[in-house]
């Protein structure tokens, strides 16, 4: 059975009407991130949700519905997320990008192990949407490390391929996440942000070199 999240799925699925369709919606994001895609049924995921099993397709066509409704709304915050940073400063901008992106995945890994392990059940047409999305990610990506390389604040010899990097190490947090864990989503997000830009060649600068601030202005070295 898999964990649940440590922050509230309403967020993400505010936009989403009925309140019963926003609760099936929820339950079938917990079901597949507990049992997987394939060997989750609508009985499941109506029970997850205190519904009867023909509710389910009230609100959705298919389960297959439910999954592509998941991985597109969980695809769609993420995104939202990873494109809030703004300022001048790309190291800054950075780390702030990753942080949120990161404790994302941290804060809501039930809907975000779903978002990233269960592609492969989407049909070809609800794929080619949720691609769109992942595209956008990758650009956002590759266009904040681009634009640390030509402030010469990044020193890396391949673009995409950091970007690629960047983005399996935040992603794959919501594989091992635990809200057991003594790591808060807060903290871990922290942690990424300073190894990603020691990844990208970024110096810290006199006067820090802890590297980015870690939470509530302790050193990161007293998280871990």
């Amino acid at each position: 059975m898999t964990a649940p999240e440590s922050g509230s799925p309403d967020g993400a699925w505010r936009d989403i009407t009925p309140p019963a369709a926003r609760r099936m919606l929820v339950a079938a994001a917990a079901a597949f991130a507990g049992r997987g895609y394939h060997a989750t049924t609508t009985r499941d995921i109506a029970a997850q949700a205190s519904m009867s099993p023909a509710a389910v397709y009230i609100h959705y066509r298919s389960k297959e519905d439910l999954l592509f409704q998941v991985s597109r709304i969980g695809h769609a915050a993420s995104l939202d997320v990873l494109t809030s940073a703004t300022g001048p400063d790309p190291a800054a901008r950075m780390a702030s990008a990753v942080s949120a992106f990161a404790s994302w995945h941290a804060e809501h890994h039930t809907t975000a192990r779903v978002v990233q392990y269960e592609l492969g059940a989407l049909t070809p047409e609800h794929l080619a949407e949720v691609v769109v999305l992942r595209k956008r990610i990758g650009a956002t990506v590759r266009r904040m490390i681009r634009d640390g390389v030509e402030a010469g604040a990044f020193h890396v010899p391949d673009v995409p391929g950091a970007a690629l990097a960047v983005l399996s190490l935040c992603v794959d947090v919501a594989r091992w996440y635990r809200p057991a864990g003594r790591r808060s989503p807060a903290d871990i997000g922290a942690l990424h942000a300073d190894l990603v830009l020691r990844m990208l060649g970024c110096d810290p600068g006199p006067g820090n070199a802890e590297g980015p601030p870690g939470v509530a202005g302790r050193p990161l070295r007293e998280q871990v």
